[in-house]
């Protein structure tokens, strides 16, 4: 199977879904957030009732302009693939993901993932160009993951994990049940070398040089 390139946040502003674009990457991942009925591409969070959006180290006032999703998706029109990564525990955001990707007919398909699962079947059940990716950080989620493509739910097409579970002996049904597997943060060539050794065929990475290197292993190849 091809290694597929995914540039990690890069659909969160317009200049880095460009240089995706440029770099020749297959999936370009946008983190969706809703906020007064609105979506938004980013990976900040809402601090409750405080007037700012924060992660980490980063503050940033909330009535700053932020991009919409609607835009991302006029702009990417022709480039890589979106998947499209749900931060919300409220299915009413899978909804909503739904509506706006119906009224726009993407012409090709679109991955949508994230942690909260009832949140990506909606949208994937809405529509039939939608590919499922569930996502797991914590060995819990992997765990819940097996019981899933074990017969709990619809299969979904893909997974996405944190790097740290991928050797985990969980791994190994849930590769053989999905078409795809992905893995973030990918962002050196050793932990490179380490995830595609562990059957990954998905590389989330920050790092442009990174995802060079595997689109380059596909031309050797």
């Amino acid at each position: 199977m091809t290694l597929l390139a995914v540039a990690h946040r890069a659909g969160n502003s317009l200049a880095g879904l460009h240089a995706a674009n440029e770099l020749g990457v297959d999936i370009v991942e946008c983190d969706v957030h809703a906020l007064r009925g609105r979506l938004e591409v980013r990976h900040l969070k809402t601090a409750g009732p405080l007037p700012f959006l924060w992660d980490r180290w980063e503050l940033t006032p909330a009535w700053v302009p932020r991009l919409g999703l609607e835009e991302v998706l006029r702009s990417g029109r022709r480039g890589a693939l979106f998947m499209l990564d749900l931060k919300s525990r409220r299915v009413g955001v899978g909804h909503a993901v739904a509506e706006l990707l119906h009224a726009r007919v993407p012409v090709g398909p679109v991955l949508v993932c994230g942690r909260f699962w009832p949140s990506v079947d909606h949208v994937a059940a809405q529509l039939p160009y939608v590919r499922p990716i569930l996502s797991a950080r914590s060995r819990g989620e992997l765990v819940a993951l097996e019981h899933r493509v074990d017969g709990d739910g619809p299969t979904p097409y893909g997974v996405s994990l944190h790097v740290s579970l991928l050797a985990r002996p969980e791994v190994a049904a849930i590769r053989r049940a999905v078409e795809v597997l992905m893995t973030w943060p990918v962002n050196d060539d050793d932990t490179l070398e380490q995830v595609v050794g562990l059957g990954a065929t998905g590389i989330i990475s920050d790092e442009p040089e990174v995802l060079q290197r595997v689109l380059a292993g596909r031309d050797r190849g």
